[in-house]
């Protein structure tokens, strides 16, 4: 179930390499498995608590988190909880370490849009400093690394000001409403249940 109920076009963004590290996890998962079974056969199968959590763990911490942007805001869909982001919440976006929203109810950082290191920031082009929002700009037409329109964080923050500045041309969204207007938070107890189960199981398969 969603943060909050989106409305108008819906664009979910998703890092590329977070999907490729949740495949990746997901083969090495079923390598093993497949390998127990040749060697134990199917009994085996009772020690393989290790290789389904790190399948769940290429589900939860890299295949799930998601920026989802409507007309009605933003939500982060991060590994443990949802947060619905009502544009008339919204203050700034940064792209120091990550996305992260600036609301009047504090900083919400996605899980799914991480900041580039050193080597990201050095493959940058002309073309990846032109045409931003302009609240991507600094002093000077300065901007930051995780605003680079070729960067996870700045695809990611892209995303987020342009669906921001087309709701405030609209006239839908009014500005001086950040402090007042409430931030929506959900945790996900059903993926934190089944990971304390699979790391319960994998502690108990470890100790045997």
């Amino acid at each position: 179930m969603n943060a909050m109920q989106h409305a108008g076009p819906v664009n979910v963004f998703k890092a590329r390499s977070n999907t490729v590290l949740a495949v990746l996890l997901w083969a090495a998962a079923a390598f093993g498995i497949v390998v127990t079974v040749v060697q134990t056969g199917l009994p085996g199968l009772r020690f393989a608590a290790p290789l389904v959590l790190m399948a769940f763990a290429g589900w939860a911490l890299f295949w799930r988190p998601a920026v989802v942007v409507s007309d009605t805001g933003v939500e982060l869909v991060n590994p443990l909880r949802r947060i619905g982001v009502p544009w008339e919440a919204l203050a700034f976006v940064d792209t120091k370490y990550a996305l992260t929203l600036v609301t009047g109810s504090g900083r919400f950082t996605s899980w799914a849009a991480p900041a580039p290191g050193m080597w990201g920031a050095r493959g940058a082009k002309p073309q990846h400093l032109t045409g931003l929002p302009e609240s991507s700009y600094g002093p000077e037409r300065s901007v930051r690394p995780g605003d680079l329109a070729h960067t996870v964080s700045g695809q990611a923050a892209l995303l987020v000001r342009r669906r921001w500045a087309e709701q405030v041309e609209r006239g839908v969204v009014s500005g001086g409403k950040a402090d007042e207007t409430p931030v929506l938070r959900r945790a996900e107890w059903s993926v934190v249940a089944a990971a304390a189960v699979l790391i319960a199981a994998t502690i108990v398969t470890l100790a045997v």
